[in-house]
């Protein structure tokens, strides 16, 4: 990856990551509820389809950004080397995704698919803290976003 790419990844990745998150998670999933018509079953099930293409995508901006700040220039605090705040917000975020990927999500989804079909599932902290880790990750994205731009600039 060219150096110049990589730092533009670096400044670009966490801002538009932290927009989806945003714009999905605290705009969006509201609101469709308040949508004339949506039933509580018919917007878990948009929900469903919405957070697994949100996490999609954010596993790709994470792979991403990570390859941009090991392709960046070696010996700076944004890229090319294993080190300081940026890669351990870095390695916080990871932490926080695969978290909401591999155990929140399933867990969620599942509750959904029971509600979509009428059942009536006991009540669950997993939306808590599926919720939780997005509110991590709105500080996160932008912290990192201005370390990498801290680490880049003269």
């Amino acid at each position: 990856m060219n150096i110049h790419l990589a730092a533009v990844a670096q400044i670009a990745i966490p801002f538009l990551w932290l927009g989806m998150v945003l714009a999905i998670s605290f705009l969006e999933t509201p609101l469709k509820f308040r949508a004339p018509g949506i039933t509580v079953p018919l917007g878990l099930g948009i929900g469903r389809l919405v957070f697994r293409a949100l996490n999609a995508a954010e596993l790709v901006l994470a792979a991403a950004l990570t390859l941009a700040l090991l392709a960046g220039n070696p010996g700076t605090p944004g890229g090319g080397d294993l080190g300081g705040a940026a890669t351990t917000v870095l390695i916080a975020i990871w932490t926080l995704l695969v978290i909401q990927v591999a155990l929140l999500r399933p867990r969620l989804d599942r509750r959904a698919r029971q509600l979509i079909q009428g059942q009536n599932p006991p009540r669950s902290h997993q939306h808590l803290a599926y919720i939780a880790a997005e509110c991590a990750k709105i500080v996160l994205l932008p912290t990192l976003g201005i370390l990498l731009i801290h680490g880049l600039l003269p």
